[in-house]
């Protein structure tokens, strides 16, 4: 079996590369991504090296890349190339809107790109599967209409930001050439990623709250200056959606166009704030004004995209559950600690 990950130097879909390659002795990747793999990729990957292909390429550029792509018996796809222009934090931090800075290339990577992919995909006789990854952010602010239900693949969607318009219109365009050409494939919606890998990159500079408490902690901080600590956030660590994604990959079959990928609950930062203390004792959150907030959210955003996502659906279909939220923010600190451990020792 032979995967291809589209951004597989980034984040997410560099946790979804090993473990595929940690799933079976057997898999083959090929890395498809217009960044080269950074010092933190190289060392990701480093176990693995031998059973692995890079192509550094724009997804957009289809003639840069397909006579690479050419003979490879690609049997998977999991296309994750995105650019990520979101921008939530801090108050200086939420006066600027990173989609002025360049949309049409949010647009040609994220829409375009995607249709350069399936064009290629439509083509290859090897081909099992395809998965594409969206994004939780084609859904509303709001919803379901009965409060406290986590909220469901069907209906409430509706984006405003071009981000999540694309990937809407690309879960859209999958599902068309699903239907023209007979491919397997599926849409991923990811709730608040954080975990393995997280870190800013070329095509992804946010930083979901997960990782600013417990990089804050590990700092040693005495506390985190936040404007609130009821709001609250559907996260999921980057391996327990990697393990989502391959539960997609590998299933008989796909009965659905669009899967929600989350922890199917939400936590409030307080809980993160009290998780970190266990690990670091004396860690606290201190409320402040909003100008003053080293993490700044909206408590008023607690339903629709910003609420528990319904799971269910990949759950029967594949049998995947995540980790408790306590327990998966736990081992992405212990990652932390054993990745700091090993820039010390490299002296970097």
């Amino acid at each position: 079996m032979k995967l291809l990950v589209t951004g597989a130097t980034g984040f997410v879909m560099s946790v979804v590369g090993r473990s595929w390659l940690e799933s079976d002795p057997a898999a083959r990747l090929v890395v498809l991504d217009a960044a080269p793999p950074d010092e933190a990729a190289q060392r990701y990957f480093a176990p693995f090296a031998g059973r692995m292909h890079v192509v550094t390429a724009d997804v957009t550029q289809p003639a840069s890349w397909s006579a690479a792509l050419g003979g490879q018996d690609i049997t998977h796809v999991v296309h994750g190339a995105t650019i990520t222009p979101i921008s939530r934090g801090t108050a200086s931090q939420a006066r600027v809107e990173p989609e002025a800075e360049a949309p049409s290339r949010i647009i040609d990577v994220n829409v375009m790109g995607t249709v350069a992919l399936l064009e290629w995909a439509r083509t290859q006789p090897a081909l099992q599967r395809f998965i594409y990854v969206s994004s939780g952010a084609v859904y509303l602010n709001h919803g379901p209409n009965r409060p406290g239900e986590p909220l469901p693949e069907d209906g409430y969607v509706m984006p405003r930001r071009l981000y999540g318009i694309s990937k809407l219109a690309s879960e859209l365009i999958t599902d068309r050439y699903r239907e023209l050409f007979g491919l397997s494939a599926a849409s991923v919606r990811p709730s608040s990623v954080y975990g393995t890998m997280d870190r800013v990159t070329a095509s992804r500079n946010h930083r979901h709250v997960p990782n600013r408490i417990a990089q804050l902690a590990l700092d040693g901080v005495p506390r985190v200056r936040v404007n609130t600590v009821d709001a609250v956030g559907d996260y999921i660590h980057s391996e327990d959606a990697a393990g989502a994604i391959l539960g997609l990959l590998r299933a008989p079959r796909l009965r659905y166009g669009a899967y929600n990928v989350a922890a199917g609950e939400t936590v409030r930062i307080a809980d993160l704030v009290g998780w970190a203390a266990e690990k670091v004792p004396g860690f606290t959150a201190e409320v402040v004004p909003p100008a003053e907030a080293d993490i700044l959210q909206d408590p008023t955003l607690s339903d629709g995209m910003w609420g528990a996502y319904d799971i269910s659906r990949i759950a029967s279909e594949t049998g995947w559950r995540p980790r408790p939220p306590r327990e998966a923010f736990h081992a992405y600190m212990d990652w932390l600690v054993a990745q700091r451990r090993t820039s010390d020792e490299a002296g970097e």
